[in-house]
């Protein structure tokens, strides 16, 4: 037999090798860590290794890839929205006028307290990055699929994490703009709502309208707009951290800051979590709609985080501090869910 001959009886992989990276995979899923979340902090590795290509413009350009990656993303999330289902979702309305509002009016209002009660000792930056992660609506497929392994309302979690995002294109900038005009010329209302128009309303809208004809495309392949979703992200998060690495925007933190934001984040997790099960309770929600109640309501998404940063604050040089918080809490969220969920089966 030829030397540059493969010998078929021989496998690349032994089945021991399988097996050995199948329970790591378990192992890390069981507590909350999958392959996206080490993706992300493989991402911000190579940010600060490599800047040069999220920071330079070239013939080809990370940041405009970024742009059209994120029209792309809300143009997908259009086509997966389902007029139909969304109107037939409507009855139980209790349920989700409580996610709404721990979304949207709890959140924000407990992060504004915390603001107050501290003054002016809060890094200006990472308090922008915390009340933008409180401004942001609920995740969708992590929140479903929580709520489908707690044995909760999966109709209802639909319906509430469809609705969040859509609420959020809107009651995100406008919490922002709201607290944060004029901030360092981060935010720019006319600027933010013309580009707001462009990159995330219109694709959404025409997504909608070509729902009937092409949402089926998102049933059949969920994990390649998933994928496709993590993708943009993983690239957002490569180019903002890329400019503050490069810019030195992380100069001023010590790993003290970073655990102490970690604590902060957890503690903002448990505390919405904790007050959310209370309305539950108070309200009588029965076992399934209280699991979705607290898992839609302690949700955030990281999607409409990184894309909407780059949307609202275009000429801000600390994005990558500005998202911060919000990955801490994506990550802390991740593990902690599962956790519990894995005591409730």
């Amino acid at each position: 037999m030829p030397k540059h001959q493969l010998n078929k009886d021989v496998p690349l992989l032994s089945k021991e090798s399988g097996h050995v990276f199948a329970r790591l995979r378990q192992r890390f899923a069981r507590y909350g860590l999958d392959g996206f979340v080490l993706a992300l902090i493989t991402a911000i590795v190579v940010a600060y290794l490599w800047p040069g290509p999220g920071v330079y413009r070239g013939m080809v350009d990370l940041q405009d890839i970024t742009c059209v990656g994120i029209a792309l993303i809300f143009f997908f999330y259009g086509l997966r929205l389902n007029p139909a289902q969304l109107r037939t979702g409507l009855t139980n309305w209790r349920l989700h006028l409580v996610v709404q509002s721990v979304t949207f009016i709890l959140f924000p209002a407990l992060v504004l307290l915390v603001k107050t009660l501290a003054g002016g000792t809060w890094d200006a930056p990472l308090w922008s990055g915390t009340f933008f992660l409180a401004a942001l609506p609920t995740t969708i497929s992590s929140s479903v699929v929580l709520v489908s392994m707690g044995r909760g309302n999966v109709p209802a979690a639909i319906f509430n994490t469809s609705i969040s995002s859509l609420l959020g294109i809107f009651l995100t900038p406008l919490w922002m703009g709201i607290l944060l005009v004029g901030y360092k010329g981060a935010f720019t209302p006319t600027k933010a709502i013309l580009q707001l128009s462009l990159q995330v309303v219109l694709p959404v809208f025409v997504g909608m309208m070509l729902h009937k004809k092409f949402g089926i495309l998102t049933v059949r392949h969920p994990r390649t707009f998933r994928f496709f979703d993590q993708g943009v992200i993983l690239l957002i998060v490569y180019v903002s951290f890329a400019e503050s690495f490069f810019k030195k925007m992380f100069s001023g933190y010590s790993l003290w800051h970073i655990l102490l934001l970690c604590a902060a984040m957890l503690a903002l997790f448990f505390v919405v979590y904790g007050l959310t099960a209370l309305i539950a309770k108070i309200l009588k929600f029965n076992k399934p709609d209280t699991t979705t109640t607290v898992f839609c309501g302690s949700q955030k998404s990281l999607v409409h985080g990184t894309a909407m940063s780059r949307v609202l604050f275009p000429g801000f040089t600390a994005t990558a501090v500005l998202l911060l918080p919000l990955m801490i809490y994506h990550t802390l969220q991740l593990i902690v869910t599962s956790a519990i969920v894995g005591k409730r089966r």
